[in-house]
C-alpha cells in the first residue's frame, strides 16, 4: 500500500534497503572488497542528518575501505604541492588508482539504478494503451501523475552512463569525468519536478491501488533486472519502493562526488568541473531539504489531518511470561506496537501489528503501596553473564578471523552466531516495568532496562495526550497502511546489536570513569535529592553509583566522586530523584519506584575527548534543572596495574604476610573492621559492593588505616556504607600480588575451565589449601561474609553471583603480566575481548568457591588452619 505525502523521504536509508542495490551498493563492475560499504555509511550519514544534523556534510564522508587505502594521497594532494619523492609519486599512483575504483562503482550503481527506472517504465506503456480503451485500468491523468518524470530521468542517467562506460573502459589516470558529472548535476531541475510532485504520485497512486485490484497486483509486483552476479536475473519491487528510488538518488549524490573529489587531484583537469557539479549538486540538495522538512515523518489521515511519528524504539514485551521483541512507535495520536517480519528473497522489512491504543484511551495505572504487582520473570545473573562469555568469545574468534585473512564462510557463521546472542541478551537483560493501560479493559507490559527510557516515553505520551481530544479506531486497511508506512518512517532502524555497528564506529570505553557529582540548581521548592548514575554495558543500561540524599534543599552540594567501571560503554546518563520517605501514604505508578523522578540527562562518552586523562567539567540541563559533573577516564590498562610493595609501613600495597606478621593477626584488621561494619548495618543496603561510595570517603578511611589511627572506627560508623565496602574493595585492589597469588591465578584459571566435576572440585580445592596461610585466612574470613550477605539477596539484591562479578578480578587479578599498553603512550587505547574473557574466568573461580557447602581439609596440618576461627 502506499502513503500520501512525502513522508517516504527518509524511505531507504530509514528501512536499510541495503539489498535493493542503492548507490555504490553494487560490485558487479570490479569494485574492490568493502567499497560497498560506502553505500551503508551514506545511509547512516542520511539517518544523522535526519535527526538534526546539517543536512550537506562538507567534510568528505568515504568507506572504512577508500578512507585507509587512500589517505596518503588525499593528504599529500590536499597540500597541493606534490613531493618529486618516490614514496609521494607512490601514494599519488595509489590515489589514481582509487579514483578508478570509485567509478567503478558508480557505474554499477547506476546500472542498477536503470534497471529499476526500467521497471517502472514497463507497466507506463501497457497502462498507457489500456487507458484508451473501454475498461482502462487507470486514466491518461493518473498514469502521468504517478509516473510523473520517469521517462525523462531514465533518459539522463542511460545517456550518463552510455558516456562513463567508454571512458573508464579505455582507462587512464588523465581520463576526464567530469563534463558528465557536471552535465548530470545541471539536469537536477528534473529531480525537482518529481519531487514536487511526489507526494501525489504516492496518494494517486495508494487510491488506484484501493479502487483497482489489477493494478494493486501490478504494484506489488514489479521486476527489476539484478546484477550479473545474482542468481536471480529479476529481482521483485513494489511500486511503491521504485518510486523513491529518484528521491533516494538526489540525496546521494554529493555523497558520490565527495568520494570521487578526494581521489582527483587539484592538477587533475577534471578537478575543477567537479567541484562545479558538487557546488551545484548541494545547493540543489539544501533547497530541497529545507522544502521537504516539515514534511517528513508523516502521513495524511482522515480530513486532511496529519499523523506524524514523534518516537520509536525497540523494545521487549512480556505476552504471557514469554520475551516478545517489538518495535514501538509513537504517533502524535497513538501507541503502535509492532513485529518486525523475517526477510526473505531481497524483500525489504515488514511490520506486522501487533497492537495499538489511541492516546486519549492510555492510562499509566496508579496503584497503592500496599497492592502486589506481578512478579516479573527475571533472568538469573549467572545466564546474562554466561551470554556475555560467549558474546565476547564470538567476538575474540571474529578477530582473529579477520587477522588470518580466512575465508568469509567461517567469518560469516560466526556472525551469525554472535547477531543470535546479542539478540538473546538483548530479550534477556531488561527487568524494569514500563506498563500501559487501554481503557477498554487491556494492560500490555514492557520490559526495559532503565528508569531513564521509562520517563522518556512516558513524558512523550504524556505531552502528547495534551493536544488528544477524542477516541477513534481503525478499519483493518488504514491500520495496515499505518503498519506498512512504520519502514519509511522509523527513525531507529536496526536492533541495537554489536553486529550491526558499522567496523569505524566507536566499540566503547574500557575502564575506570571517575565522576564527581558537584552541585544541582533549578529545583523550585525544597526537596530531599540524589542523584543516580548509568552506564551502558553490552547494549543496555546499568546503575552504577547512588549521591546521598541532600535534605530539604533546592541547591543540593553533593560534591561526591565515584569510580565506574566501563564494559564498552558509549554513554553516561544521570538521573536526579526527590526522596520520599513517607512511602505508606504514597500513590506510584505501576512498576515506577516511589522515589520522584525530578530530571534526567545524559553526556556521550568521546573515546578521542576522554583518552588525556585530564578531569573535565561539564553541566548537564534536565527539565530546567542543571547538574555539574567532572569526568576522568582511565583505561583498564593503565587503572589495573598491581604496582610491587615500595613500603613496609601501612596496610594499603603492602603484603597481606606482612600486615598480618606485623598485627599478629590472622586476618588484616581492616578486613575484620570493614566486615564487622558492613555486616552491623549494611547488610541489607541495595546493591552493597555493587554501588559505588564516595571516592573522598574512601580516600579518608585508606589515609586513617594506613597510620593506625585509633579513631576509625568512630570515623566508619559516621559514614555511608557504601564508603566502607569501597574501602575493603580497595585494599585487595591494591594489593602488590593478588589473594590467590600470581604462581597459582594460571592454575586456578585452568582449573575452573575443567568439565568434569570430580577432577574441577579435587583441583581448585587443592588449589585453594595450597595458598599461603594469611591468604587462605583472610579469604576463608572473606568468603563467609558475603555468603552471609547474599542471605539476604531478596533484599540487597546481591546474589552469589553478583558478589563474585564484584570481587572475582579484585581477588585474583595478577599483578603483572605481559605489557598491553601501546607503544605510543598517547595513542587511543582500545580493549580486546580477550580481557573479558579473562574477567570471566575470575568471576567463575570464585562463585565456584562461594557456591561450596564446606571446603574440606584432606588433612589434620591443614585441618587446624582451615577451621582455626581466631583473627
Amino acid at each position: 500500500m502506499f502513503r500520501s505525502s512525502c513522508k517516504l523521504w527518509n524511505a531507504e536509508a530509514a528501512c536499510g534497503d541495503k539489498l535493493q542495490a542503492g548507490l555504490l551498493a553494487d560490485t558487479s563492475f570490479g569494485t574492490p572488497p568493502g567499497y560497498g560499504c560506502a553505500a551503508d555509511r551514506a545511509e547512516g550519514q542520511q539517518r544523522r542528518q535526519q535527526d538534526g544534523l546539517p543536512y550537506i556534510d562538507d567534510s568528505p564522508s568515504s568507506s572504512p575501505h577508500l578512507s585507509s587505502k587512500g589517505r596518503g594521497s588525499r593528504d599529500a594532494l590536499a597540500s597541493g604541492a606534490l613531493e618529486s619523492t618516490k614514496a609521494s609519486e607512490l601514494d599519488l599512483e595509489k590515489g589514481l588508482e582509487m579514483r578508478k575504483w570509485v567509478l567503478s562503482g558508480i557505474l554499477a550503481s547506476e546500472e542498477t539504478y536503470l534497471n529499476h527506472l526500467e521497471a517502472l517504465l514497463l507497466p507506463m506503456k501497457p497502462l498507457k494503451a489500456a487507458a484508451t480503451t473501454s475498461q482502462p485500468v487507470l486514466t491518461s491523468q493518473q498514469i502521468e501523475t504517478i509516473f510523473f518524470k520517469v521517462p525523462e530521468l531514465y533518459e539522463i542517467h542511460k545517456d550518463f552512463y552510455d558516456g562513463l562506460f567508454p571512458r573508464v573502459q579505455r582507462w587512464s589516470h588523465q581520463q576526464r569525468v567530469g563534463d558528465l558529472f557536471q552535465k548530470l548535476a545541471s539536469q537536477l531541475g528534473v529531480y525537482r519536478a518529481f519531487v514536487d510532485n511526489y507526494g501525489v504520485a504516492m496518494e494517486t497512486a495508494e487510491k488506484c491501488c484501493q479502487a483497482n485490484a489489477q493494478f494493486a497486483e501490478i504494484s506489488e509486483n514489479l521486476r527489476a533486472r539484478s546484477n550479473k552476479d545474482a542468481k536471480d536475473p529479476t529481482t521483485k519491487n513494489s511500486l511503491e519502493t521504485l518510486l523513491y528510488k529518484p528521491v533516494d538518488r538526489v540525496t546521494r549524490s554529493t555523497l558520490v562526488l565527495h568520494d570521487l573529489l578526494k581521489h582527483t587531484p587539484p592538477s587533475h583537469p577534471d578537478h575543477p568541473l567537479l567541484q562545479d557539479a558538487l557546488r551545484i549538486s548541494q545547493n540543489f540538495l539544501s533547497s530541497i531539504n529545507e522544502e521537504i522538512t516539515p514534511r517528513r515523518q508523516s502521513m495524511t489521515v482522515k480530513k486532511g489531518e496529519h499523523r506524524q511519528l514523534l518516537k520509536d524504539s525497540f523494545m521487549v514485551e512480556l505476552v504471557e511470561g514469554a520475551r516478545k521483541l517489538r518495535h514501538v512507535f509513537l504517533f502524535t495520536d497513538l501507541l503502535l506496537c509492532t513485529k518486525l517480519k523475517k526477510q526473505s528473497g531481497g524483500k525489504t522489512q515488514q511490520y506486522d501489528c501487533k497492537w495499538y491504543i489511541p492516546l486519549t484511551d492510555l492510562s499509566f495505572q496508579m496503584v497503592d503501596e500496599s497492592e502486589a504487582t506481578p512478579n516479573l520473570p527475571l533472568v538469573p545473573d549467572e545466564e546474562l553473564d554466561a551470554l556475555k562469555v560467549k558474546i565476547s568469545q564470538l567476538k575474540s574468534d571474529i578477530q582473529r578471523e579477520k587477522r588470518a585473512n580466512k575465508g568469509s564462510k567461517a567469518m560469516e557463521r560466526l556472525k551469525k552466531k554472535l547477531s543470535e546472542q546479542e539478540s538473546l541478551l538483548l530479550l534477556m537483560s531488561p527487568s524494569m516495568a514500563f506498563r500501559v493501560h487501554n481503557r477498554n479493559g487491556k494492560s500490555y507490559t514492557f520490559l526495559i532496562s532503565s528508569d531513564y527510557e521509562r520517563a522518556e516515553w512516558r513524558e512523550n505520551i504524556r505531552e502528547q495526550q495534551k493536544k488528544c481530544f477524542k477516541s477513534f479506531s481503525l478499519t483493518s486497511v488504514e491500520l495496515q497502511m499505518l503498519t506498512n508506512s512504520c519502514v519509511k518512517l522509523q527513525t531507529v532502524h536496526s536492533v541495537p546489536l554489536t553486529i550491526n555497528k558499522e567496523d569505524d564506529e566507536s566499540p566503547g570505553l574500557y575502564g575506570f570513569l571517575n565522576v564527581i557529582v558537584h552541585s544541582a540548581t533549578g529545583f523550585k521548592q525544597s526537596s530531599n535529592l540524589y542523584c543516580t548514575l548509568e552506564v551502558d554495558s553490552f547494549g543496555y543500561f546499568v546503575n552504577k553509583a547512588k549521591t546521598r540524599v541532600y535534605r530539604d534543599t533546592t541547591e543540593p552540594n553533593w560534591n561526591e566522586e565515584f569510580e565506574i567501571e566501563l564494559e564498552g560503554s558509549q554513554t553516561l546518563r544521570i538521573l536526579c530523584y526527590e526522596k520520599c520517605y513517607n512511602k505508606t501514604k504514597m500513590a506510584k505508578e505501576d512498576g515506577e519506584s516511589t522515589d520522584r523522578l525530578m530530571g534526567k540527562g545524559q553526556v556521550q562518552l568521546d573515546p578521542q575527548a576522554m583518552q588525556d586523562r585530564d578531569w573535565q567539567r561539564t553541566v548537564i540541563a534536565m527539565n530546567g534543572i542543571e547538574v555539574k559533573l567532572s569526568v576522568k577516564f582511565t583505561s583498564r590498562e593503565f587503572s589495573l596495574k598491581r604496582m610491587p610493595s615500595r613500603k613496609q609501613t601501612g596496610v594499603f600495597g603492602v603484603k597481606i604476610a606482612v600486615v598480618t606478621k606485623r598485627e599478629r593477626s590472622k586476618v588484616p584488621y581492616i578486613v575484620r573492621q570493614c566486615v564487622e561494619e558492613i555486616e552491623r548495618r549494611g547488610m541489607e543496603e541495595v546493591g552493597i559492593y555493587r554501588v559505588s561510595g564516595v571516592a573522598t570517603d574512601i580516600q579518608a578511611l585508606k589515609a586513617a588505616f594506613d597510620v593506625n589511627n585509633k579513631d576509625v572506627s568512630v570515623m566508619m560508623s559516621q559514614m555511608d556504607v557504601n564508603a566502607i565496602a569501597g574501602t575493603l574493595k580497595l585494599y585487595f585492589r591494591e594489593l602488590p600480588e593478588p589473594l590467590f597469588t600470581d604462581e597459582f591465578y594460571p592454575n586456578f584459571a585452568e582449573g575452573i575451565a575443567l568439565s568434569d566435576p570430580v577432577a574441577k572440585e579435587s583441583c581448585m580445592l587443592n588449589l585453594l589449601l595450597s595458598l599461603p596461610e594469611a591468604n587462605l585466612l583472610t579469604f576463608l574470613f572473606l568468603l563467609d561474609h558475603l555468603k552471609r550477605v547474599a542471605e539476604k539477596e531478596t533484599v540487597n539484591k546481591m546474589s552469589l553471583h553478583n558478589l563474585a562479578t564484584v570481587f572475582g578480578p579484585t581477588l585474583l587479578r595478577p599483578s603483572e603480566k605481559e605489557s598491553k599498553l601501546p607503544a605510543n603512550p598517547g595513542q587511543p587505547v582500545t580493549m580486546t575481548d580477550s580481557w573479558s574473557l579473562e574477567v570471566m574466568s575470575q568471576v567463575q573461580v570464585l562463585l565456584y568457591f562461594l557456591q561450596l557447602e564446606a571446603i574440606p581439609a584432606p588433612d589434620s596440618k591443614r585441618q587446624s588452619i582451615l577451621f582455626s576461627t581466631e583473627v
